[in-house]
């Protein structure tokens, strides 16, 4: 966009553009299409979970996808055609990620890649002036996350954290009755996932396939030789690229469970579990438990199983008055002391679309700080993942610096805050 554009306010005032957001999609839709000159043009990288983000913001008005970009050269041409019936041009498929930040054209990139490349990727879109969507976790480490911040204040960029339901209607009404202290004083949430994943066996050296650009994959990570059982999931579950499924899923959760209560940053955490189902190669747990504790504010716990589908629930807010219940699409149900109900509400959505018309808002109103997940907030939470795995991994109970979450006085703890990058592709702000 240019800058007598990036300048304009699409919506208008900070107020109105709140209050748009609050309208839904249907409403951002209606207003976009007002302004039909200010098109935003993006460029999406990784197209499994990126797939489903092209797919939605090909929906929205004056939204041209104008790259779809992975290392599976196979994976492009079937969802270029999709982009095309929706919007009526094909995007240019690509498998270097650099094409987008070197074309002026572009407003943002879409980071759904892999969970290492998310914060050199968003650093380096920041620098390029594009503006991100970068997937959850926004980090592979929590020094990640605060470099992330950096980069996206340096440059006044909008970058927003994937944790879709942060704009979800039923989310947001929810909260606001927590906040306004519909179940009295909240002083613990509980959290769960569950899921019925597989081994992913023990991997094999084998010949990289001509249409997956390994190297590039890698990008950010030290290298290592490839084996058949890494690409293109299984990376989630090996500590050098992914972060278990703390970091994977356990992250929307905890994300609104930190909105609920109102908190930023942990006084303690403590974690338990283990790798119980399967013997294969992966290291991250399959059974897991974490607390969070905020000092006298209260505390969270997140349980994760990846090997038996069966939960409590998936979050539980509980108060001095009363209990509430949400479900994954923001749908909740309100307890009295007495647990009788006395309050119940269906969500039309967890909101994906309304997520991504926000990011779209953001951009064309030149307000970067106009987001439902923010990266200073996707930081926040997504950092409550990383204590959760170095406590586990370290097996001790971190102590954490209530201003900024920083492990105290543990050095095997704090040797995990950041990594070690391949040389040249260390994130620079």
């Amino acid at each position: 966009m240019s800058e007598s554009i990036n300048r304009r306010h699409f919506i208008g005032n900070s107020a109105a553009g709140t209050a748009a957001v609050g309208l839904g999609l249907s409403s951002l839709k209606a207003i976009a299409a007002s302004s039909p000159n200010e098109k935003v043009v993006i460029g999406v990288m990784g197209l499994s979970r990126g797939a489903a983000l092209a797919a939605g913001f090909a929906k929205q008005p004056n939204v041209e996808v104008k790259y779809l970009c992975d290392i599976d050269s196979n994976r492009i041409p079937a969802l270029s055609k999709r982009i095309e019936e929706t919007s009526g041009k094909a995007p240019a498929g690509i498998t270097d990620f650099r094409r987008i930040l070197d074309d002026k054209s572009v407003d943002a990139l879409i980071c759904a890649a892999p969970n290492h490349w998310h914060a050199p990727a968003t650093i380096l879109g920041c620098s390029a002036g594009k503006n991100v969507y970068v997937e959850k976790p926004c980090s592979h480490n929590p020094r990640e996350g605060e470099l992330m911040v950096q980069a996206a204040r340096k440059h006044n960029r909008a970058v927003q954290m994937g944790s879709q339901r942060r704009s979800g209607g039923g989310w947001q009404q929810a909260i606001q009755k927590l906040h306004e202290g519909a179940i009295g004083r909240i002083y613990l949430v509980r959290s769960w996932y569950a899921s019925a994943r597989g081994s992913i066996g023990t991997g094999k050296p084998a010949d990289v396939p001509a249409h997956v650009d390994y190297d590039l994959w890698q990008g950010p990570a030290p290298r290592r030789a490839y084996l058949d059982n890494v690409v293109h999931y299984n990376w989630h579950w090996r500590w050098h690229w992914g972060n278990g499924e703390l970091g994977n899923n356990g992250v929307h959760t905890l994300d609104l469970c930190r909105w609920g209560l109102n908190v930023d940053f942990p006084t303690r955490v403590t974690s338990s579990g283990g790798r119980y189902h399967w013997q294969d190669d992966q290291e991250t747990p399959d059974t897991h438990t974490v607390c969070f504790e905020f000092g006298d504010k209260g505390q969270i716990s997140w349980q994760g199983l990846s090997c038996n589908k069966h939960r409590a629930g998936f979050i539980t807010f509980y108060g001095d008055n009363g209990t509430v219940d949400i479900d994954s699409n923001g749908s909740y149900i309100q307890y009295d002391k007495g647990d009788k109900v006395v309050g119940e509400e269906k969500a039309a959505s967890r909101g994906d679309d309304e997520h991504i018309a926000n990011f779209v808002a953001a951009i064309r109103n030149d307000k970067p700080l106009e987001l439902n997940s923010e990266i200073e907030k996707g930081h926040r939470s997504t950092l409550l993942c990383h204590l959760g795995n170095i406590a586990q991994r370290t097996g001790t109970t971190l102590n954490c610096d209530p201003t900024n979450g920083h492990i105290l006085d543990n050095e095997e703890a704090v040797a995990l805050w950041g990594r070690e990058y391949e040389p040249g592709w260390e994130p620079k702000v």
